[in-house]
């Protein structure tokens, strides 16, 4: 057996790893309680970030509070390993009439890098995807850097397609 073997008794194995390999995340609703955490995990994503542009914390605790006080805006959850958070996922409401009904965005998707490569992206894109269906929305978006080659493969293995273009916008 190789060294690789993450199987109990062989050479090798991690047991960290491997639970957590087949721990499931839970996807607890974030309410205001939980902004701090999240803004912590905010500075991490931002640091990971292939294309970083600087964290104004004041603006993003009040968008995030506004958010997170209006459902009609969206939706976020934790992403944790039992009662630890260790990613968060948050996912805003828009209107297409080329996705013929209400869209929604995916904003923001980060996990820690101690739970990265173990299928938790998947298992979130696969829980948000059934939350978005639940609340009427009919296509869900994201915008991923092209440098970021692993979320890129995880977007595509769930069935996001690339459409050929990046996001582009305009703050006002």
């Amino acid at each position: 057996m190789s060294s690789q073997d993450k199987t109990p008794g062989v050479i090798g194995f991690d047991e960290r790893h491997s639970k957590l390999a087949f721990a499931r995340p839970n996807f607890p609703h974030a309410g205001e309680s939980d902004a701090e955490r999240i803004l912590e995990l905010m500075r991490q994503l931002n640091r990971d970030d292939p294309e970083p542009e600087p964290l104004d914390e004041a603006a993003a605790r009040r968008a995030l509070l506004t958010l997170l006080r209006d459902p009609t805006l969206g939706c976020a959850w934790l992403i944790c390993n039992g009662q630890a958070a260790v990613g968060y996922v948050v996912l805003t409401f828009g209107y297409s009439l080329e996705f013929h009904g209400r869209d929604a965005f995916i904003d923001e998707l980060f996990v820690e890098a101690s739970h990265r490569g173990r299928g938790w992206g998947q298992r979130t894109l696969e829980f948000v995807e059934r939350e978005a269906q639940t609340l009427g929305v009919r296509a869900l978006h994201l915008a991923v850097s092209q440098q970021n080659h692993a979320a890129y493969e995880t977007y595509h293995r769930a069935g996001f397609e690339n459409r050929g273009f990046r996001l582009m916008s305009k703050r006002i």
